[in-house]
């Protein structure tokens, strides 16, 4: 996108209304269309450059950091299993695209998989002792990699209200994920 008006939005200033949030029945100012589109923007530029210059990262010369991405949410997993639908919600891949990529990972003994016990249907993953020492491996460069990214940028307290901002986000969405990966 480029720095001109969206071409929807105009120049108009669309009325603020009042919005709740959620539960905590907090009430505040809703935003403009054009604030919102503005602020997708902004957060969706800082994401694709920051994954830009982790890409390039050196620890994911023997693992792309997709693959990676599912052994990170693999070790997160409270019982060391989890279903291979679960594990979809925590990527932004298709569900053919994650099995292919799950083929791969388990020819190269990274993780295993099982029959699901409630649903002999579905299939359970978990890493294999291989698959953990490469996450862990990688893992440990790759948290250096972001925060030499970050911390340029952002001092901790807003790095804290960063994070404080997309909890919310995530909260909001039901998409939180804190503390745990895939069940």
């Amino acid at each position: 996108m480029t720095d001109a008006p969206h071409p929807a939005v105009g120049s108009a200033v669309e009325p603020a209304g009042e919005a709740s949030d959620g539960a905590a029945g907090v009430s505040h100012p809703t935003a403009s269309v054009r604030q919102a589109s503005e602020t997708w923007e902004s957060l969706f530029r800082a994401q694709v450059g920051i994954m830009q210059r982790i890409r390039q990262d050196p620890a994911f010369k023997d693992l792309p950091i997709r693959e990676y991405d599912v052994l990170f949410n693999l070790s997160r997993c409270p019982t060391g299993w989890t279903r291979l639908n679960e594990l979809n919600h925590y990527l932004l891949i298709s569900q053919p695209s994650l099995s292919r990529m799950v083929d791969r990972l388990e020819a190269r003994h990274l993780v295993r998989r099982r029959p699901a016990a409630s649903d002999h249907r579905g299939v359970e993953l978990a890493l294999t002792e291989e698959g953990r020492a490469l996450q862990r491996r990688i893992g440990a460069g790759h948290v250096q990699r972001i925060r030499e990214v970050l911390a340029p940028v952002l001092d901790p307290g807003e790095m804290d209200q960063l994070k404080a901002l997309t909890d919310k986000i995530n909260a909001r969405l039901g998409t939180t994920h804190e503390g745990s990966g895939p069940a």
